[in-house]
C-alpha cells in the first residue's frame, strides 16, 4: 500500500464542493430557541427534581430535537424562589435509554472538569405513566439560555483545549465507562485501553460495519478494510452517521468525496481496478445519481479520468 509522502499531507487532501458548502460559516445569526405553548411532564421527571418538594409551575416547549422533544420547566423551590430546568424526552425504547443515559454520563464527566462549559446534569430515567411502547426516557439538566449561534470559534476551541488539558482518566487509560451515542448510533467506546488507537479502531470498525449495508460504493469497501488510514477517517464516523440516520442529510456527498480522496491517496490501483470492473454494468454512476440526481455524472466521470491522466503525466515528467 502506498505510504504518505512529504507532498501528501493532511493539509493537501482535496476538499470537495459538498464539504466546502457545509464548512461555510453562516453569515446571518441563528435565532435562539423560544419557549412556546405547553408540554406534558411525567411524574418521574418531577420526582427527579434536584431539590425535594419543588413544585412544577409550567412546562413550555423549547427549541427542537430531531429524535425527541425538549422543554423548559419553570419550577418553584420550597423557599418560594423560581428556577428553570431543561428537559429532553426521547421515545425510542432501548435506543432512547442509551441516548439519555449516555448524554447524562457525558455531561456529568465534562461538568466535573469544566462546570461552566456544559449545563449541570441532574437525572435521567424512564416515564412511569406510559401505556404504549417503546419506552420513553428523559434527561433533566440545568437550563441555560442559548446565546450566540454559532459559538465564537476562538472561545469554543479555547474551552475545549482547557477541558482536555485538565481532564484525567479514572483508570489511567483511554475509553469511557458507558457506550455514549451520536444521535441514534451507539459509540463503541465503552472499554478501557492503554492505546488510544485501539479504542478508535474499535469504534471506527463498528461504524464501518453499520454503514456497509447502506453505502454500497467500491471506494467504501476498499477504505473500510484499511485501518492504516484510520486517523484520516476520523470525521467519517460522524458524517456516515448523519448520512444514515438524518433525513435529507447532505453529508452523503461529503462521505463520497472523502472516500474518493482517501482511495486516490492510499490505494489508487485498487480503486482503478474496482472502477474498471464496474464499467460494463454502468453501476459506476449509481451512487452519484442518487447523491446528485441533477448532475451529469458521466461528464463528471470523464472529467475525473482526464484529471487522473494529467496527474500521471506529471508524475512521469518528474521521474
Amino acid at each position: 500500500m502506498a505510504q504518505l509522502g512529504p507532498e501528501s499531507t493532511i493539509s493537501s487532501i482535496a476538499i470537495g464542493e459538498a464539504q466546502k458548502k457545509i464548512e461555510q460559516t453562516p453569515q446571518d445569526g441563528i435565532a435562539p430557541p423560544t419557549a412556546t405553548g405547553s408540554s406534558e411532564v411525567d411524574e418521574a421527571v418531577i420526582d427527579a427534581f434536584p431539590v425535594p418538594a419543588s413544585k412544577l409551575m409550567h412546562a413550555f416547549n423549547y427549541g427542537e430535537s430531531l429524535w425527541g422533544k425538549t422543554a423548559k420547566l419553570q419550577v418553584q423551590l420550597p423557599n418560594g424562589e423560581l428556577t428553570a430546568y431543561f428537559l429532553k424526552v426521547v421515545t425510542l425504547g432501548e435506543t432512547g435509554r442509551s441516548m439519555c443515559q449516555g448524554e447524562f454520563e457525558s455531561l456529568k464527566a465534562i461538568y466535573a472538569v469544566s462546570p461552566g462549559f456544559v449545563p449541570r446534569p441532574y437525572a435521567w430515567g424512564k416515564f412511569r405513566q406510559q401505556e404504549a411502547s417503546p419506552a420513553t426516557c428523559f434527561l433533566l439538566a440545568e437550563f441555560r439560555d442559548v446565546g450566540e449561534q454559532p459559538a465564537d470559534p476562538v472561545k469554543l476551541t479555547a474551552r475545549l483545549a482547557d477541558l482536555h488539558q485538565r481532564s484525567q482518566s479514572p483508570t489511567g487509560k483511554f475509553g469511557f465507562h458507558y457506550a455514549t451515542t451520536h444521535a441514534r448510533i451507539a459509540q463503541a467506546v465503552d472499554q478501557w485501553d492503554e492505546s488510544w488507537c485501539n479504542v478508535f479502531a474499535r469504534h471506527l470498525e463498528h461504524i464501518m460495519n453499520l454503514a456497509k449495508g447502506i453505502l454500497r460504493w467500491p471506494e467504501f469497501d476498499v477504505v473500510s478494510e484499511d485501518w492504516d488510514a484510520r486517523n484520516l477517517l476520523y470525521s467519517l464516523t460522524f458524517n456516515i452517521g448523519n448520512t444514515i440516520y438524518i433525513p435529507g442529510s447532505q453529508q452523503r456527498d461529503v462521505v463520497y468525496e472523502d472516500m474518493t480522496a482517501l482511495c486516490k491517496m492510499f490505494c489508487r490501483n485498487e480503486l482503478k481496478t474496482e472502477m474498471e470492473r464496474l464499467k460494463p454494468t454502468g453501476n459506476i454512476f449509481t451512487h452519484l445519481a442518487v447523491a446528485a440526481p441533477d448532475l451529469d455524472v458521466k461528464a463528471v466521470h470523464n472529467q475525473e479520468e482526464g484529471q487522473e491522466e494529467e496527474e500521471e503525466e506529471e508524475e512521469e515528467d518528474e521521474d
